[in-house]
């Protein structure tokens, strides 16, 4: 008896040259990457209000519903233009303190809207600043915290931290059409500012700028990396690594196939679905219910496909996103109706699982092709996302004014989705260098 326990003691104990297990503990990347998930969350509320004011803002200043969609324009515009300079303010000034002012921002130019009585104030507020706000922040916030705080399971986090706006919007669409319909618009407005402000403590006192902050390495990282300096001339570096990146042709395709992607999403369908299907008889709440389900399943779309990118070719998952979202967008005519049907539901899952599907790969092939700058360059091509997005919520407006419907809109969407599905499988594998920047 005395030999087996010895044996089993000794099997027990540590061999020579092998550490000894530690608990297991939660890397703080996760819990700041936790933190950035609640905060998109909580500014996502302004990209859920958009499609819910045209119908009442016609009918109230009858405004044209080309007008209202050009304020929708310049606040997709300005999402995505401010999105480079955001990235470079952030390694300059630190995340928090970007984050911070660009939810304020927000919530001042959501807040002033209730006062409006003319076209130039929409814009200023809605447009301006609200875009100015939001582009802040947004998918550069995500790429930046992805790049800093994780050097494995970026296309994972990334997926995440992407689907956290889709999680925002399943929030914010059944309350915000409810308040629409029941309160008007202007509750709906304030609450898209009291949304905004009430996030800014938990950035302020959870985020953390680098993983050297608390003295650790990045998670997945085998040794600690020093926070750097602050760079200075945060503006000017983004142009520089704009103007390198525009030398190379992988830049003009993931720049071309973004702006595709932001025209059938936020300019087309987040803008326009709901005044569609309203033109058919469908009730308002029905159809912000229908928008909300599509974020229910973006969420797994987005998360899947960051999981799917750490593992297949980028370049043929994005061709099979576009080419699937082409199709069911010609069949979209034919399934809006005064009431909720199968295949309009059937429509909504399949949608909300290729939403925003193309961001984890389209990042990591920035990353592939532009190393270091590649948070910068992704800021352009997101740029490039919002000014499709902003010329189809233009454009739509004005052909729902001018043809009575939007059927015109579906059918040239569809076919752009299939010329991105081309583009991107000529995107060439060779990563590209680019030239060191001057400080």
């Amino acid at each position: 008896m005395t030999q087996t326990t010895d044996a089993l003691a000794d099997a027990r104990a540590p061999r020579p040259g092998r550490q000894p297990r530690r608990p297991a503990r939660v890397h703080r990347a996760w819990f700041v990457a936790a933190v950035t998930f609640v905060t998109i969350i909580g500014a996502a509320a302004f990209r859920s209000l958009p499609g819910l004011l045209i119908d009442p803002l016609h009918e109230e200043f009858n405004w044209s519903r080309g007008i209202i969609g050009a304020a929708v324009s310049i606040n997709l515009a300005l999402y995505g233009l401010t999105a480079p300079f955001a990235a470079a303010l952030m390694d300059r000034f630190g995340i928090r303190r970007v984050v911070a002012v660009a939810l304020v921002v927000i919530a001042l130019g959501s807040g002033l809207t209730v006062w409006m009585t003319a076209v130039w104030q929409l814009l200023l507020c809605w447009g301006l600043l609200v875009g100015l706000g939001s582009g802040s922040m947004a998918l550069a916030f995500a790429a930046t915290v992805t790049n800093r705080w994780f050097t494995e399971r970026r296309g994972l986090v990334t997926g995440i931290l992407t689907a956290a706006s889709a999680s925002g919007q399943l929030i914010f669409l059944p309350l915000l059409s409810w308040i629409v319909t029941e309160h008007d618009w202007r509750p709906a407005a304030v609450t898209v500012a009291l949304a905004a402000l009430a996030v800014v403590p938990f950035v302020w006192l959870l985020l953390r700028d680098h993983p050297a902050d608390v003295g650790l390495a990045p998670y997945g990282a085998k040794e600690f990396t020093a926070k750097p300096e602050p760079v200075p001339g945060a503006a000017r570096r983004a142009v520089t690594v704009l103007f390198s990146a525009v030398r190379t042709g992988p830049f003009w395709l993931l720049a071309g196939t973004f702006a595709i992607c932001g025209a059938s999403t936020n300019g087309l369908i987040q803008t326009h679905f709901v005044p569609a299907a309203h033109d058919h008889g469908m009730p308002i709440t029905a159809a912000a219910s229908l928008l909300a389900v599509v974020g229910v399943f973006d969420v797994v779309g987005t998360v899947a496909s960051g999981w799917f990118t750490d593992r297949f070719e980028p370049r043929r998952l994005l061709a099979v996103y576009y080419a699937l979202r082409g199709v069911s967008l010609l069949f979209l005519p034919m399934l809006l109706a005064p009431s909720v049907h199968p295949p309009m539901v059937f429509f909504i899952v399949f949608y909300g699982l290729d939403w925003v599907a193309t961001v984890p790969p389209t990042l990591a092939l920035c990353r592939e092709q532009y190393g270091e700058d590649s948070a910068i360059v992704f800021g352009w091509v997101l740029a490039s996302h919002q000014v499709g997005a902003a010329a189809v919520a233009f454009l739509g407006g004005v052909a729902r004014d001018a043809f009575g419907s939007y059927d015109v809109v579906w059918y040239a969407s569809g076919a752009l989705c299939a010329a991105a599905a081309l583009m991107a499988l000529v995107i060439r594998r060779r990563p590209v260098r680019t030239p060191v920047l001057a400080q």
